[in-house]
């Protein structure tokens, strides 16, 4: 049996629940010179090497997707149970697990907002094998203690199994034990109740339902506290914030027909390759079409050069061409980059004056600014040459139809709103938005993480939705503003925290800093959780008490669901039947929960919100645009969000008309010897803090815990391909594998989560989002 197969045999074992052994030690390289060790007993207690990374030696990818995806697929699928029961799981009437593209509902799995199928990725597959696979068996839980336990990855936790019964865990204990429903929700429902509202706080992901969302919103409010958050506050928030200044909606100005109409789309910091796959689909069809796409990206990512789509024969046989031109600016200098496009619109008169006289207000204020930059000082500090430039804005003067398409490489800075803003800008100086095919598109990962927000997950509501709840169950809800996610983790580092609520994701994970998210965590009383799997949060920033309820995933659920696509789409979810004994809806855990912890008279009748109908009914009655949702039960309509979507350029700002901002540009920060400006970016194998694949098939070897550098720095530096280097920042230290990559001068990437410790608490003033990208790091030797 060769390597590959004996580590594939392995997985598969550990999917289904159980481990098949091993040789004492399997070698697996990680790089050029240096092996690593998988130890692996078939028995309770794991062992794990730290810091492992366990692929197969690699060599360069020159194009995303393609067979390479497909025979993972097959994997993957031999792996869960078979590639029917795949099939049948992929094809179910639910929406995907993964990005917010909005990917099948109603129509069934695999197909897309506008009908089409086969629709499908890696992403999708991943996320479907970790919901396939074989409960954590009981030995392991009772028998690993966490010292072990804290020293496993991230991937390593994801694939240990599925979650079937409520954990416990005391500062007196040694390892989780496990606890019957009953306790675990009457523990969970007592501190929620003994608590000060003012100590406690909830955390929601992206990936729970609508109905899951609203319901906990509403009992944390009921209880008292306005510290209700969701995982967009440490990604996507600036575009929220951002865009709602400029058009009054903090969403996507688009639907996903307005890409069959765009010839011309600019893709900003964004790696759609590796973390939105269908979009890839999207792209191809542009350049089919005769269209152009310009890619701007401090990373020269090999599947936005090239990607075979697998559903299509023609990009089998040859890989598509996706990007026409790649830029590739500093990091940091991509609103730099920005003012400068729009600097050479205004001096060769390919400005749309009819479009922004009669639609936009502030623009003079604006152009007053662009015309004082010099040309010298938009080349510094954007790190592209004039001539690149020029190049870039003679494509958008030619375009008649333009798509702004963005992620967080434009958000995830200290300015990650004025970035967003001079992104407005950008749109409105060529008329580029309020038409078909025109418009501003942000990037979702979470597939509902769009919905969770319009739910009300959020510190302040909007006076409208505020105002409805409270005409709908009287004035018992509070006022005082609620803290954001960083505020709420400094309160707990503070030991200002007693309880906490975290409905999914890993918010010990997304934290910056993870020194400081570790010993704030640990002050907390109770900790509660609601997932599938465990995670690094679970096990190494344990509260006093942390209690874990194993929830159902989405296509698991006894009741319809609905989520929210980036496009502003509403899908519907059928739900399935259950795969594990033991799991529960988050709604039946959340009733359960304030049901115990809501005392007194309380207007709200949990009875009715047992069930989602009732709790549509109450969202259709209290949230802005999703009055159709009750609706979902009799006729099984989905539907799109309307003041949403802007084909005409009217928008949802009090005047009607774009507020363009006259705000500083953002420049890159300075750079002294042997710095860098970090990147932090997710592996081709990964989703959000979630590793499901150690390997990152599309940057080559590169190990979890490397640092990519651009070839002249290394040489510069004596730094050779697979060296050792101590990365430091402000925050923190860690040892880095040194990959060369092509990567702009200056710039480094790192893999999120594991270089959290480097990550600066620093914030954006606006959206109160850390900056993971851009903050200044030192290479030692």
């Amino acid at each position: 049996m060769g390597l590959f197969d004996q580590f594939d045999r392995f997985m598969s074992g550990a999917a289904r629940g159980y481990a098949e052994p091993l040789p004492a030690q399997m070698r697996l390289k990680h790089s050029p010179d240096r092996w690593v060790g998988i130890h692996h007993q078939n028995a309770g207690c794991l062992t794990h090497r730290p810091h492992g990374t366990y692929h197969r030696d690699m060599g360069v990818v020159r194009h995303g997707g393609g067979w390479r995806s497909i025979a993972y697929t097959l994997r993957a699928a031999r792996r869960s149970g078979g590639l029917i029961r795949m099939w049948r799981a992929l094809r179910s009437r639910n929406a995907c697990k993964t990005c917010a593209l909005g990917m099948g509902g109603r129509r069934g799995g695999m197909v897309n907002e506008t009908g089409g199928f086969p629709e499908v990725c890696k992403k999708s597959v991943q996320a479907m094998a970790a919901d396939l696979q074989g409960a954590i068996p009981a030995k392991v839980l009772d028998h690993t203690p966490f010292s072990t336990l804290e020293r496993m990855t991230p991937r390593e936790l994801e694939h240990s199994g599925r979650l079937t019964e409520p954990l416990i865990a005391t500062s007196l204990d040694s390892t989780f034990r496990r606890i019957g429903w009953d306790e675990a929700l009457s523990r969970a429902g007592a501190a929620m109740e003994r608590t000060d509202p003012a100590r406690s706080f909830y955390y929601f992901s992206g990936r729970s339902s609508n109905e899951a969302g609203f319901l906990l919103q509403l009992a944390a409010r009921l209880r008292g506290t306005n510290n209700v958050n969701n995982c967009s506050y440490y990604c996507h928030q600036a575009s929220g914030v951002g865009l709602s200044s400029v058009t009054g909606s903090g969403t996507a100005t688009v639907v996903l027909e307005d890409l069959d109409r765009a010839d011309l789309v600019l893709l900003i910091g964004a790696n759609p390759a590796s973390n939105h796959p269908r979009f890839m689909r999207s792209l191809i069809n542009v350049r089919r079409r005769g269209g152009k796409v310009i890619v701007i990206n401090p990373i020269r990512e090999p599947g936005l050069m090239k990607f075979k789509i697998p559903s299509d024969l023609r990009s089998m046989l040859r890989a598509s061409l996706v990007a026409n031109l790649f830029v590739q600016p500093a990091v940091g200098g991509d609103a730099m980059l920005m003012a400068g496009i729009m600097k050479r619109h205004s001096e060769c008169g390919e400005l749309d004056r009819n479009f922004i006289d009669a639609h936009t207000e502030g623009w003079d204020a604006w152009e007053t600014r662009l015309r004082s930059l010099s040309w010298d000082h938009i080349v510094s500090a954007s790190g592209v040459e004039r001539s690149m430039i020029d190049a870039i804005a003679d494509m958008c003067a030619a375009s008649k139809s333009t798509i702004y398409a963005w992620a967080m490489g434009l958000t995830h800075h200290v300015a990650g709103v004025q970035g967003v803003q001079i992104l407005g800008a950008l749109a409105a100086s060529r008329g580029m938005i309020g038409a078909p095919g025109r418009g501003l598109l942000p990037l979702r990962g979470h597939s509902n993480v769009q919905g969770i927000g319009s739910m009300g997950v959020v510190p302040v509501l909007k006076d409208a939705y505020f105002e409805a709840m409270q005409s709908r169950w009287g004035d018992v809800f509070p006022t005082d503003p609620g803290l954001d996610t960083m505020a709420c983790m400094e309160s707990a580092h503070r030991g200002e925290m007693d309880f906490a609520v975290c409905l999914g994701g890993n918010l010990f994970g997304s934290n910056p800093d993870t020194d400081f998210a570790k010993e704030a965590m640990q002050q907390i009383g109770t900790v509660v959780h609601l997932n599938t799997t465990l995670n690094t949060g679970h096990v190494q920033a344990r509260g006093r008490e942390t209690i874990i309820l194993p929830v159902l995933a989405r296509d698991e659920d006894p009741q319809s669901t609905t989520q929210e696509s980036m496009f502003n789409y509403v899908r519907i979810s059928d739900g399935g039947l259950r795969r594990h004994e033991g799991p529960r809806s988050e709604t039946d855990i959340i009733s359960a929960i304030a049901e115990a912890g809501l005392s007194g008279d309380i207007p709200v009748d949990l009875d009715e919100m047992r069930t989602h109908a009732g709790i549509r009914r109450a969202i259709a009655a209290v949230v802005p645009g999703y009055d159709p949702v009750d609706r979902v039960d009799t006729r099984g309509e989905e539907f799109q969000i309307d003041g949403k979507t802007f084909h005409t350029p009217v928008f949802a700002t009090p005047t009607g008309r774009m507020c363009i901002h006259d705000v500083d540009v953002p420049e890159p920060p300075p750079l002294e010897g042997r710095q860098v400006r970090v990147i932090t970016v997710r592996s081709e194998g990964q989703f959000n803090t979630v590793v499901y694949e150690d390997e990152d098939v599309y940057r080559g070897r590169a190990p979890r815990h490397a640092i990519l550098l651009n070839h002249e720095d290394m040489r510069g530096w004596d730094i050779a391909h697979g060296d050792r280097i101590q990365v430091t920042t402000t925050a923190g230290s860690m040892m880095a594998v040194a990959h060369a990559f092509d990567i702009v001068r200056g710039g480094a990437a790192m893999y999120f989560p594991e270089c959290n410790v480097l990550v600066p608490r620093t914030i954006d003033p606006a959206s109160k989002t850390p900056a993971f990208k851009g903050f200044v790091a030192t290479l030692g030797s």
